[in-house]
């Protein structure tokens, strides 16, 4: 397998690209293997923003650092002792480079075209390219949509031929030895490729050869070479010299002879057809080019091709919680874990951000740190020089002056400097506080925030202020939400190079400590920023999933195995995990934008559960179904959850309106509990004993004896006494229902009076409206109009 030199993120895009960027190298889908706790994730699909939801441990982040590894644009050094499986950790790492954990396809848009042209390839072929990263840092770059030819078309090969042989004879000068033997050749060819197996390289190999062999060498030399090739003619033998004669008179009389002698000729060659050897050269061309293409190397290992797709790849930016800033930050620390390479992943993360923040001020950490040196810290370094050059006389010369207390006063030339220094750094400072505050409050829009950094000597520190608080407050005394925001501000902008720089950000577990206010202006501030960037992000939070776009969401779970998955279809089974609870984000979502969309110029009624829910929604849609209810306003039951939270509920249903919500509950103690919202509430309670003349009546005896009586044994397993056996009309069904199977030895289930709703629903909902009792429709109907009134 083709391999070579990694490109560095700084060789990824020019200032000439950067305009363009965007429309090239768009991250289509990607592909995990092998990696950390992922054996084989399957290729995930992205768009311009993408979630990935899954409960904590499911492996989410183990999906963001293979792309983050494949070309990051800040650290992202591979590790083995993280990154390797456990299971393939010897194996990997014997060879490391056997083992590609991530694969990226690209769409290359505009870039397409120059790729084929360096690739000698179809642009179509181009638009879609993979590039993969193995564990010894070496890429592989692949066209998926590229099909090379491994064999020719017989019978195209063959019609080229019976083309030619269609063609030689209307040529001029189609006779002759050349023309003949051509015939025949071309016929033999056409017979040979009468059937249907495809051709081989090899075969066209030999085809080529063959017609290659008809062209005359003399055809292809140019006339200077072949008068150059001609040979010059010979001298004439001298004559015999005559007798007596002397030898100056007898060589005229030669030499004339010789001029008058004809010229030796060699023997006339046979004429040759130029328009039948352009036919031959024609054909042998088009067999070489059929050839060429099936001998042709992938494009993905021209050398050429892979430094273009390399250096025009997108940057990675990844940002965790564990680097967020603190608000005081100690400078030596901060310059040695700089040099580290040992530190833990958090500390790291730390140490990253902290490299990113004085990258963004312009300066070094030790820089700062040496702008802010009083006299003495200058004096004891000079003394610690000195005393490590001049060895241990230096050093038990430094404890004498120490105990005779003898410090060197500072001369005014060095307490100017130390004082320039000091205001370099402050100046410096400030501009970056002033740099900082402005580009933040482009992106942040939960405030006006100002920042301001400060430096004290040994300590860094960042001061806060706003429009409503102007005192200046320490960063870590401020929202861990601004806290995260402007870590991950100063890594993007750091990292990214700049907002129009083609970096794909990925964002593990951003906002969490966000409100979900502010959640949703994060969310909104993704999509203004995926103009420019493609996001992907981990999350378990409803507010930042987005009910109203929901196929940006992809679940991550753990299967049966133990190893991470990833899907798109958030309905499906999640290995062991039986109450899908990656999918509970987007069911939370879902909840909160149908709620939201329900109650717009709806009349809320509040009841005490779900089971009440299900049965008034039926009991609404039946009614409604008849004529019998024609409410003005959509009737919408919102279940408490408990009578204990009534009263917060009353408050968030009525907002700011004088006018509370109904309630339906289950008797008239209810009432009790409603003393505490007020007598506008109490008034707007109702109790279902009052409606179905039943003392202590439930839901259920609203809906009817006769109707759920005889579901109640398809709820439970069948005793030896029947419900519908015992059961009394005329007393509470519920409490009927307990006592019965606690006689039976019948454990009802937590959730049974719903199961027998949802039958409840169903059978009602089946029957013809004729059959029902008219004491129930009239029960119904006058609960209903009460409340919608």
């Amino acid at each position: 397998m083709h391999q070579a030199k990694t490109i560095t993120p700084a060789e990824a895009v020019t200032t000439e690209q950067e305009g363009t960027a965007r429309k090239e190298f768009r991250l289509r889908r990607y592909r995990v293997t092998n990696f950390r706790s992922v054996n084989d994730s399957g290729y995930l699909d992205l768009d311009d923003v993408t979630a990935l939801i899954g409960v904590n441990e499911s492996g989410k982040t183990n999906l963001l650092l293979p792309l983050w590894k494949l070309n990051p644009a800040g650290d992202g050094e591979l590790d083995p002792i993280s990154d390797y499986p456990k299971a393939l950790f010897g194996t990997i790492r014997k060879a490391p480079g056997n083992f590609h954990f991530i694969t990226a396809e690209f769409e290359t848009g505009a870039a397409a075209e120059e790729i084929a042209k360096l690739g000698n390839f179809p642009k179509e072929a181009a638009g879609l390219v993979a590039v993969s990263r193995a564990f010894d840092g070496s890429h592989l770059v692949s066209f998926p949509q590229h099909r090379p030819r491994k064999t020719d078309d017989r019978a195209e090969v063959r019609a080229e031929v019976k083309q030619a042989l269609t063609r030689l004879p209307t040529l001029p000068g189609a006779t002759g030895e050349l023309f003949t033997e051509a015939m025949n050749t071309l016929e033999e060819m056409r017979d040979e490729l009468s059937g249907a197996e495809p051709l081989t390289a090899n075969d066209l190999i030999r085809l080529r050869n063959r017609v290659g062999a008809l062209v005359p060498e003399e055809s292809v030399e140019a006339p200077e070479a072949k008068a150059a090739a001609k040979p010059a003619p010979k001298p004439a033998p001298p004559a015999p010299k005559p007798a007596g004669k002397p030898a100056a008179a007898a060589a005229a009389p030669a030499e004339e002879e010789a001029e008058q002698a004809p010229e030796a000729e060699e023997a006339p060659k046979p004429h040759v057809s130029p328009e039948l050897v352009a036919a031959l050269e024609a054909l042998r061309t088009q067999l070489g080019e059929r050839m060429a293409k099936i001998l042709a190397p992938d494009p993905g290992q021209i050398q050429a091709v892979r430094d273009f797709v390399l250096s025009r790849m997108p940057v990675f930016v990844y940002y965790s919680n564990y680097g967020n800033l603190d608000s005081e930050i100690y400078l030596p620390h901060v310059v040695e874990n700089m040099k580290r390479v040992d530190l833990g992943a958090k500390e790291a993360a730390k140490a990253r951000t902290l490299r990113v923040l004085f990258g963004f001020v312009g300066l070094e950490a030790s820089e700062i740190l040496q702008l802010g040196r009083d006299f003495r810290d200058i004096h004891e370094e000079a003394k610690a020089e000195r005393a490590k050059r001049e060895g241990k006389p230096g050093m038990v010369r430094s404890l004498i002056e120490r105990v005779r207390a003898t410090e060197t006063e500072p001369d005014p030339e060095t307490l100017a400097q130390i004082a320039e220094a000091k205001r370099t750094r402050s100046i410096l400072l400030q501009s970056a506080s002033t740099k900082l505050t402005e580009h933040f409050g482009e992106w942040w829009m939960q405030g006006d925030y100002r920042f301001r950094f400060e430096a004290d000597g040994n300590h860094f520190r960042i001061w806060v202020a706003d429009a409503r608080r102007p005192q200046e407050v320490e960063l870590e005394n401020r929202s861990t939400g601004l806290q995260w925001f402007l870590s991950f501000f100063l890594v993007f902008l750091h990292e990214s190079g700049g907002a129009h720089r083609n970096a794909v950000l990925l964002l593990d577990e951003p906002g969490h400590s966000l409100h979900p206010l502010a959640q949703r202006d994060l969310s909104m501030f993704f999509e203004g920023l995926a103009a420019n960037n493609q996001i992907l992000y981990t999350t378990h939070s409803p507010f930042l999933v987005g009910a109203d776009r929901l196929e940006r969401a992809r679940k991550v779970f753990v299967d049966g195995d133990g190893s991470t998955r990833v899907t798109g279809d958030l309905g499906r089974d999640e290995g062991t995990d039986t109450k899908r609870g990656a999918s509970f984000a987007v069911r939370a979502a879902l909840s909160i934008s149908v709620a939201d969309a329900m109650l717009l110029g709806a009349a809320p009624v509040l009841v005490q559960g779900t089971v009440e829910q299900i049965y008034l929604s039926t009991i609404k849609t039946l009614l409604i179904r008849e004529g019998r209810l024609r409410p003005e306003r959509d009737l919408v039951f919102a279940p408490a959850a408990g009578p204990d939270t009534l009263q917060t509920m009353v408050q968030l249903l009525s907002g700011d309106a004088s006018r509370k919500p109904p309630m339906i509950v289950d008797s008239v103690s209810g009432r009790g509990r409603g003393g505490a919202l007020g007598d506008a509430a109490s008034e707007r309670m109702v109790a279902l004993d009052e409606v179905t003349g039943l003392r202590g009546a439930g839901i259920e005896d609203l809906v009817g004896f006769d109707m759920l009586a005889p579901l109640v044994d398809r709820v439970e397993r069948r005793p030896d006494r029947l419900f519908v056996d015992v059961a009394r009309p005329g007393l509470p069904l519920v409490a009927q229902v307990e006592r019965w199977a606690a006689q039976e030895g019948v454990t009802l289930t937590a959730d049974w009076r719903r199961d027998l709703a949802l039958r409840g629903k169903a059978r009602i909902l089946d029957m013809d409206p004729a059959a029902l009792p008219s004491d129930s429709l009239s029960a119904w109907e006058t609960l209903l109009t009460r409340v919608a009134g």
